[in-house]
């Protein structure tokens, strides 16, 4: 029993971590029907960050915040420079320049950082263990499941509880009259791209933390269940994003009792997402996905 319940519990971890990645393409993508690729190259440039900056300092914590600070940057001049322009044109032009924004980025991580990878000077977390009700979880597993409820949690209050929250939703819904009531959907946009890519650093320097390694590539495959999260969650849902993210991460988890002797836990996860998208093409939420 003990043994299903320790995998219930890493399956939660990779569910939040997954959904700290996907809910930033889920707002990109509800805001200007766009799929942001190279949402994946900020989350691995936060990893990267998080790993200099505490080098550097000594402080992992400020290797955290340099990281969010620099991808919320990045997140807006992704923005104003790639898409912005791109706008006028079909959103599979956006697609594709977000698909060379991404391959562009992690070759710049191999040359600017090497091939192999960096890894923490110090990082006693991983190593720090703790007994809950007889399960023996680390520190870096738990900071993963609370940050990321905290900061879902607030981005829920924030959407509904602030009127800035409140014309930001309404920009979703209908631009048009949300701008007619002095919605300034350009500062929509970039508060849209600054907190998916506040939410990305954060999921990618955890993520260093528990495997207290970055590499260039380390976004690639996340990406995809990324992506694949946010269809079967139903486009643009935030709810069914949440919900697709730790089903994932649950299937991923407890899928390596039955097929894990012939697929690996990436192989897992996309059989699940194929298998569920065609029982429910519309995805968990009930939106429409085209």
């Amino acid at each position: 029993m003990a043994y299903y319940i320790d995998l219930a519990f890493n399956g939660l971890v990779f569910g939040c971590m997954y959904a700290l990645m996907a809910v930033g393409l889920t707002l990109v993508y509800g805001l200007l029907r766009i799929l942001h690729i190279a949402h994946a190259a900020v989350y691995a440039f936060g990893a990267y960050i998080t790993v200099i900056v505490a080098n550097a300092t000594g402080s992992i914590a400020i290797g955290i915040l340099a990281a969010i600070a620099a991808c919320t940057l990045l997140g807006m001049a992704i923005y104003r420079l790639l898409y912005e322009p791109l706008l006028d044109y079909p959103p599979y032009v956006a697609m594709i320049a977000s698909i060379g924004l991404l391959v562009v980025m992690e070759d710049g991580f191999r040359i600017a950082f090497g091939e192999q990878g960096l890894t923490f000077a110090r990082n006693p977390y991983p190593t720090q263990l703790h007994d809950i009700a007889g399960l023996t979880v680390n520190t870096v597993q738990i900071a993963i499941i609370a940050l990321s409820t905290i900061c879902l949690v607030l981005l829920a209050l924030f959407t509904t509880r602030t009127r800035i929250g409140i014309g930001w939703r309404a920009t979703v819904s209908d631009p048009r009259i949300a701008t007619s009531f002095g919605v300034d959907a350009i500062k929509v946009r970039y508060l849209n791209f600054a907190i998916g890519s506040a939410l990305a650093a954060l999921g990618g320097a955890l993520i260093a933390l528990l495997n207290n390694f970055v590499e260039p590539t380390m976004g690639f495959v996340v990406s995809y269940k990324a992506l694949a999260i946010i269809v079967l969650g139903g486009l643009g849902s935030l709810q069914g994003t949440l919900i697709a993210s730790l089903a994932l991460g649950l299937t991923e988890s407890y899928g390596t009792i039955f097929v894990g002797r012939f697929l690996d836990r990436d192989a897992i996860a996309f059989l699940f997402l194929i298998a569920v998208l065609l029982i429910r093409p519309q995805g968990l939420a009930g939106a429409r996905t085209a």
